[in-house]
C-alpha cells in the first residue's frame, strides 16, 4: 500500500478541522434565532368577574334525633307471663296485645267479689224493710226513737257495704283486664325483657317488659349559643325572618351526607339558658312519614341566618391567605395582576361571599393563582365559573404549564 507524505497528512487534516469549524459556526447561527424565538411571554391565566346573587345566610348546629314518646312497659298486676304477643321490632298500634299473664287467680277474685256485692244487697233490703217499720211503729208508739235510729243506722251501714262491694267488684274486673298487657301508644316496640314463664311483679318499681318508641313525627334536639339566638329573635321581631305556624323552618343533614334533604319545623325552645355552657336547648320536629329516621342518630342542622340580601360572590379556590389577610389576585388594565384585600361572607355552596374588596367589574383570576404574581404581566383568558371546568371556554388555560 504507498504511503502518504507527512505533509500532504497535515494539509488534508487542516482542511477537514476548517470544515467542521465552519459547519459548528452555521448551526450556531441558526440555533440563535430559534433560542430567541422561544423566549417566554405573559403566562396564561383563567379571569371571571364576580357574580351577584341573592342568598340567605344560615347557621349549622350539631343535634340527635329523639322519639317524639318512648314508654317503658310494665306490668300493673303481678303473676306469671304466659304469652308474649308480638315479634320483636315491630310496629303496633295503640290497644294491641303485648302480654298475657295468668288470669285465672284474677278471675277467682271478681267471682268473690261480685258474691260480695249480692251479699250486700240482700242486707240493704233487709234494714230498708226494718227501717220502713219502724216508721209506722213511730206513728202507732210501739217503738222507742232509739230503736228506730238503729234501724236507720243499720240501714246507712248496709249501703256503705254495698257501695265498698262495688267497688271491690271494679277493682277486680280491673286487675283481671291487665293480664292483657296492651300497647299504650303507636310506635315501633323494642325486644321482649321478659320470656314466658317468668314470675313478674307489678308496679313502678318493677322492671319493664319492653320499650315503644313514636318516631312519627321524630324530634331533633340541638344547642344554640347566646349570639346566634339572640340574632335570630331579632330577625323574627324586625319581620326579616317569616316563622310559619308558630317556628322557623330547619332542614338536616345526616352524618352520611352532606345534603340537608331533610326538612322541620322549630317547635320548641326551652325556657332559660345554660349558664355553664350559655347555649339553649331547642327542638325542631320532623314529620319522618317512611319511619327512616331513627331515634338517637347524630345529625346537622341549618337555620335561617339572615334575611335575603344580594351578595357578591366568588370561587372558594380564588382566595388566598396572607397571614391574617384574605387576598385575591386581579389582573389590572394593563394585564398587570394586582392583589386586593377583601372582607369574607359566608361560603354558599362552591362560591364564598364577598362583603368588600371587589366588585363585579373587578377580573378576578380563579385559576393558575401559581402563576400570578404581583406586579407581573399575564395572559388573561375568560371563563364562566358558574359552569363546569370541562364546559368553560378557557378550560385549557386551567391545566398547569
Amino acid at each position: 500500500m504507498p504511503r502518504i507524505a507527512a505533509p500532504v497528512r497535515r494539509a488534508v487534516a487542516s482542511k477537514a478541522f476548517l470544515v467542521v469549524g465552519v459547519l459548528a459556526v452555521a448551526a450556531s447561527l441558526q440555533a440563535a434565532p430559534a433560542r430567541a424565538q422561544g423566549a417566554p411571554g405573559p403566562l396564561p391565566v383563567s379571569v371571571a368577574h364576580p357574580i351577584k346573587r341573592a342568598v340567605t345566610d344560615t347557621a349549622e348546629f350539631t343535634g340527635r334525633f329523639e322519639a317524639s314518646e318512648l314508654v317503658e312497659v310494665r306490668a300493673q298486676v303481678s303473676g306469671q307471663l304466659m304469652q308474649v304477643a308480638f315479634k320483636d321490632g315491630s310496629l303496633v298500634k295503640k290497644g294491641d296485645l303485648l302480654f298475657k299473664i295468668d288470669p285465672r287467680p284474677y278471675e277467682a277474685a271478681l267471682t268473690q267479689a261480685e258474691s260480695a256485692v249480692i251479699t250486700a244487697k240482700t242486707r240493704v233490703d233487709l234494714t230498708k224493710s226494718d227501717v220502713d217499720r219502724a216508721k209506722d211503729l213511730l206513728r202507732t208508739g210501739n217503738i222507742t226513737d232509739q230503736l228506730a235510729q238503729q234501724r236507720n243506722q243499720a240501714y246507712g251501714e248496709a249501703q256503705a257495704s254495698l257501695k265498698s262491694a262495688e267497688a271491690q267488684v271494679q277493682t277486680a274486673r280491673l286487675n283481671l283486664e291487665w293480664t292483657d298487657v296492651r300497647a299504650p301508644i303507636d310506635g315501633r316496640i323494642g325486644r321482649k325483657l321478659v320470656t314466658e314463664g317468668n314470675l313478674i311483679a307489678a308496679g313502678a318499681g318493677s322492671s319493664a317488659l319492653t320499650t315503644i318508641v313514636n318516631v312519627q313525627p321524630i324530634y331533633f334536639y340541638f344547642d344554640i349559643d347566646e349570639q346566634s339566638y339572640l340574632r335570630y329573635l331579632r330577625n323574627v321581631r324586625d319581620g326579616k325572618i317569616q316563622e310559619d305556624n308558630g317556628g322557623a323552618q330547619v332542614e338536616i343533614a345526616l352524618p352520611d351526607t352532606s345534603e340537608f334533604n331533610i326538612k322541620g319545623r322549630i317547635d320548641f325552645a326551652d325556657n332559660q339558658l345554660d349558664q355553664q355552657t350559655g347555649t339553649l336547648r331547642l327542638r325542631a320536629s320532623v314529620p319522618n312519614e317512611n319511619g327512616f329516621l331513627t331515634s338517637g342518630v347524630f345529625g346537622r342542622i341549618r337555620i335561617q341566618a339572615s334575611p335575603e340580601y344580594e351578595a357578591v360572590l366568588l370561587p372558594e379556590e380564588a382566595i388566598l391567605s396572607d397571614q391574617t389577610r384574605k387576598v385575591v389576585m386581579t389582573v389590572g388594565p394593563e394585564d398587570k395582576v394586582v392583589p386586593k384585600v377583601v372582607e369574607l361572607g359566608q361560603l354558599h355552596g362552591p362560591l364564598r361571599v364577598i362583603r368588600s374588596g371587589v366588585t363585579v367589574e373587578d377580573r378576578v383570576i380563579v385559576n393558575g393563582l401559581m402563576r400570578a404574581r404581583p406586579g407581573a404581566a399575564v395572559k388573561p383568558e375568560p371563563v364562566d365559573f358558574t359552569k363546569p371546568k370541562d364546559q368553560q371556554p378557557g378550560a385549557a388555560a386551567q391545566q398547569p404549564k
